[in-house]
């Protein structure tokens, strides 16, 4: 990776709304190349995240990347990675903000490490507060979220348990007079009792990237439809299109796609296995499939 920059609150590459947040950080460490002057917007969710929130991560993180925003999380596990790889898979350009130094053995977590690399050599950067050999200390976690929410122009809360570090988020960006989403979920999910919380809150409810550009007034979101459209996803077979079309309704397990399609099971396999080289659609763990875009 490239080596660790630092930049002060002075300086012409720092970036202007985290300057004027109430507790700036003085200094900046930094890997990669930041965007000072172009709009981001925060990703943020549960680390013990679904299938559902997983490919919504994936999905609208790539919509917002190609509608010109950058994105900006903070690689944990769950929501965070998802985002950052949703990005990633579009060609985009993200932020990462880490409680930690930036040097390699102190990110965390380590198992993010290779993201990190990809990041920064896709044009993306890793930012944080912390100078390098700082360990992920519990209390430094709640502070960089301040950083997060700083940047940015407003927050998404895709998942989120009741004491979920995503709240955290969402509660700067409220003290910060930014702009805050939520995906509605399932009442009984623990997982959704963040985001309907914020939505009862006030929190703008979110069902595509299209309902964030426009509370932005983002002069990219008359583009965005046009976008969508060209990445229709089509089959090269009609199996393979009956399989696109039941997943446009949710992410399923090979046994509902098969269920669903009343394809036989060799059949669904062999289609899954080709449209996911193919990169239309991506397997999120445990056999269930989602669309890749």
């Amino acid at each position: 990776m490239e080596e660790i920059k630092k930049i002060e609150i002075g300086d012409k590459k720092y970036p202007e709304l985290l300057r004027k947040i109430e507790d700036p950080p003085k200094i900046l460490y930094l890997r990669g190349e930041l965007f000072p002057n172009k709009p981001c917007f925060a990703i943020v969710g549960t680390r013990r995240c679904s299938s559902y929130g997983k490919q919504v991560a994936l999905e609208i993180a790539g919509n917002l990347t190609e509608a010109g925003l950058i994105i900006v999380s903070g690689m944990a596990r769950g929501i965070d990675t998802f985002a950052h790889k949703g990005v990633l898979e579009r060609g985009g350009k993200t932020i990462v903000v880490l409680g930690t130094g930036l040097d390699e053995k102190s990110i965390y977590p380590q198992e993010n490490l290779r993201l990190a690399r990809e990041i920064v050599k896709k044009g993306g950067c890793l930012i944080s507060e912390f100078p390098p050999e700082t360990p992920g200390f519990k209390s430094n976690f709640p502070a960089r979220n301040r950083i997060i929410s700083g940047l940015s122009l407003g927050v998404l809360v895709v998942e989120a348990k009741k004491r979920s570090g995503a709240l955290i988020t969402a509660n700067w960006a409220r003290k910060q007079k930014r702009k805050i989403f939520a995906i509605p979920g399932p009442i009984h999910s623990l997982n959704s009792w963040g985001p309907n919380f914020l939505i009862k809150k006030g929190a703008k409810l979110v069902t595509s990237a299209n309902d964030i550009l426009k509370e932005l007034n983002s002069a990219e979101q008359l583009n965005l439809q046009e976008i969508l459209k060209s990445r229709e996803l089509k089959g090269r077979t009609p199996e393979e299109d009956l399989i696109l079309k039941v997943l446009k309704e949710k992410s399923l397990s090979i046994d509902k796609i098969i269920e669903k399609t009343n394809l036989p099971a060799a059949i669904v396999a062999s289609a899954l296995t080709h449209l996911e080289t193919k990169n239309k659609v991506r397997n999120l763990g445990r056999n269930i499939f989602g669309l890749a875009k």
